[in-house]
């Protein structure tokens, strides 16, 4: 069965649309500014999406275009200036970015209260990747009746609402978790959450010898490495469930992820598409970081 991301993620919007007009009512326009490097095509797809649905919701989303050759201090300066904006609530620093700059430095330059991506160590935000996965697992587990209703109730949470929740976290527990990949925008960070829920999962990365052997096994993989055909049809068993999370361009110049949906849909129980999947999520969940933060910095 797919999973529509954009159906889960219109869940969310629905809330943040409510929230938006109240801030309007106080002149509050909640407002993202973010600094995209060079030109890689999923990041600037994302960027786009990032922009589109900010506006649907009332928000206001400023795109900085640099090129690659910027300097780390060129955009700790830009930082410094957007940290003492007060009409800019949140600053998001797309990733990856080119290997010459300095990315701990930029996330520490950045005011916890304005990281919505939640890369400060002392930023009150959970990034949102690893909550959209939680919320693919928990659309998977939970009867979409509740799973909507508990969305309305709970969606001013920052985090996931029923990933407190003991019944679906024991269900997680007993499955075998397989995680593609642990790079720092995406498979790194799902570990880090996961952990955090009492969940240890196998992790394959480039030196893991026989991963075929270890993925044919799992009853969920989390796919995190952007590389093509990583997950195929050999190498998972009947009622797997899938999530994809890494994008990459394919020779047809067209989105795509770590496994083909023709040659998975009848193998796995339930898959994410690549596009349409974990993506949307993702970035309702950064829009849902980006107006708690407006609401805390200005209903004070």
């Amino acid at each position: 069965m797919k999973l529509n991301g954009h159906e889960i993620a219109e869940k969310i919007y629905y809330d943040l649309l409510k929230r938006v007009e109240a801030l309007q009512k106080k002149t509050i326009i909640p407002h993202l500014v973010v600094i995209l490097v060079g030109e890689n095509p999923a990041s600037v797809a994302y960027v786009n999406l990032k922009q589109k649905k900010g506006e649907e919701i009332g928000a206001k989303v400023t795109i900085l275009r640099y090129p690659e050759t910027v300097t780390t201090n060129e955009l700790v300066e830009k930082i410094k200036l957007l940290n003492d904006d007060p009409f800019v609530h949140g600053i998001l620093i797309q990733r990856p970015l080119p290997e010459h700059l300095d990315v701990e430095k930029l996330e520490l330059t950045t005011a916890p209260e304005k990281d919505i991506d939640g890369f400060h160590p002392d930023s009150p935000y959970t990034l949102p990747l690893p909550l959209a996965v939680v919320n693919v697992l928990e659309e998977v587990y939970y009867p979409s009746s509740e799973l909507s209703e508990s969305r309305s109730i709970h969606v001013l949470d920052s985090t996931s609402f029923r990933s407190n929740n003991k019944d679906f976290i024991a269900w997680l527990s007993q499955q075998n978790i397989v995680l593609l990949g642990k790079g720092p925008t995406g498979g790194g960070p799902i570990l880090a959450h996961l952990t955090t829920l009492g969940i240890t999962p196998t992790v394959i990365d480039r030196k893991t010898p026989h991963p075929e052997e270890i993925m044919k096994q799992a009853d969920i993989i989390i796919a995190a490495t952007g590389r093509e055909n990583m997950v195929t049809a050999d190498n998972i068993k009947k009622g797997v469930i899938l999530v994809g999370v890494g994008v990459l361009r394919g020779k047809d110049g067209k989105l795509t992820g770590d496994y083909n949906e023709e040659e998975i849909k009848n193998i796995a129980s339930y898959y994410t598409p690549t596009p349409k999947g974990v993506g949307p999520i993702n970035v309702a969940l950064l829009m849902q970081n980006l107006i708690t933060a407006a609401e805390r910095q200005t209903l004070k």
